[in-house]
């Protein structure tokens, strides 16, 4: 007998591959809403803090708002979902996200758009990780390939982002237009979303797991590995954060580029990710997911190596192409599998990583921040690889906890 009955609409215990229905390309809308704000919003930051007249530093505190907005999403989320079912809890993150943008382009003190940031931040939150369990109850076995595919449909939309706020800017419309797009999505979303039809992949209330026989061992066991794969996803964030936000300081120093070259060299980052989770979706359903997020981790190492080896603009390029090929598989391979390892519980444990990786948001640039302070930023990037190579152990060991279970079932 199985341990949970798992059921979606469309009988996902049968599914060998991504069914790209209308439900399935609906839900990858809600990427490309956070995916757009995410690599619009960041290399506007600098102009913000020049409109509002105020220092790095200040300014920087929109990450912290962000953390704090994702925290607050940790403990919403999953009752949104159990509230008002999942399709309105999306639709309702949707509608936060569009008022938070509102605030930020109009606020015109640092105290509102804070404000704004965090109430960005809870909706988006709380949209990805509502869109994210459907999905994968929705699919079933193939979730991890699914949830792959729609973080590169965000990061691939997302690569626009910049290149929106760079012409807006070069239109002399300032970069309020290149983030406004984020509102734009938003509503198209809507409208999608709530012409779904209801299924059991977005019930009006929270559906129980049903559970046969014995579970306790094995409930136990799946819990070591959940407890793994939130590491997973603690390390996921450390590592895309603390390299967005400081390779392009690295490139600098490293290389003399000028910092509108090193920019664009950091959005071969982003285009890594974005290649590899169209490529890791299929391959998740041949080879093992964990064994693919070990070598996410370490092959990020690999492309840091590079970088920081590096005195080259175009070998830095090279560098992030490569850690970004790394960095694309961690995150969606190490949600799918927390969810896996959490029947019945997907909800909750979607909150626990948007919990820790909001913790992790607010807390590893922060580090690296300050240890270039003390030591310089060359130095100080040696944390990242630090911080791959603790994703791949945990990765490894929730690998080991999930086929114990399954020799055990």
């Amino acid at each position: 007998m199985p341990l949970v009955s798992f059921r979606s609409r469309s009988d996902p215990a049968a599914r060998t591959r991504v069914v790209r229905d209308r439900l399935t390309l609906t839900l990858y809308g809600p990427y490309t809403v956070w995916g757009w704000l995410l690599y619009s919003f960041n290399p506007s930051v600098p102009l913000l803090g020049r409109d509002l007249r105020v220092s790095d530093a200040l300014v920087g505190l929109h990450g912290t708002a962000m953390a704090a907005g994702g925290l607050a999403a940790a403990f919403l989320a999953p009752r949104a979902v159990l509230w008002w079912g999942r399709r309105r809890a999306i639709l309702g993150a949707l509608a936060v996200v569009v008022v938070g943008v509102a605030g930020l382009l109009t606020g015109p003190a640092l105290v509102w758009t804070l404000s704004a940031m965090l109430v960005l931040s809870l909706g988006g939150n709380v949209l990805i990780s509502a869109t994210q369990v459907g999905l994968a109850l929705h699919q079933g076995p193939a979730a991890s390939a699914a949830i792959s595919e729609g973080n590169a449909v965000g990061s691939g939309v997302g690569l626009l982002g910049p290149l929106a706020v760079g012409a807006a800017v070069a239109l002399g419309w300032g970069w309020r237009p290149g983030v406004l797009v984020t509102a734009g999505l938003a509503v198209v979303v809507v409208v999608l979303v709530a012409r779904l039809p209801e299924s059991e992949s977005l019930p009006r209330r929270a559906v129980p797991v049903v559970a046969h026989g014995d579970a306790a061992p094995a409930r136990r066991r799946r819990g070591a590995a959940a407890v793994m794969f939130v590491g997973g996803v603690v390390a996921a964030v450390a590592v895309e954060n603390a390299t967005t936000y400081w390779s392009t300081k690295l490139v600098i120093d490293r290389t003399g580029a000028g910092a509108g070259i090193a920019a664009a060299a950091t959005a071969g980052l982003v285009a890594g990710m974005t290649a590899i989770r169209l490529i890791v979706g299929p391959l998740s359903l041949r080879l093992a997911p964990a064994r693919l997020l070990v070598a996410g981790f370490l092959f990020t190492v690999v492309g840091w190596t590079v970088l920081w080896t590096t005195t080259s603009t175009g070998v830095a390029l090279a560098g992030l192409v490569l850690a970004g090929l790394g960095l694309g598989v961690q995150y969606p391979l190490s949600i799918a599998l927390l969810l896996a390892a959490s029947p019945g519980h997907s909800d909750r444990a979607q909150g626990d990583a948007t919990l820790w990786g909001s913790l992790s948001i607010g807390i590893a640039p922060f580090l690296l921040g300050w240890l270039s302070d003390q030591v310089g930023m060359h130095t100080a990037f040696v944390a990242v690889p630090l911080f791959a190579l603790a994703g791949a152990v945990v990765a490894a060991l929730g690998g080991r906890a999930l086929r114990r279970v399954a020799a055990a079932a």
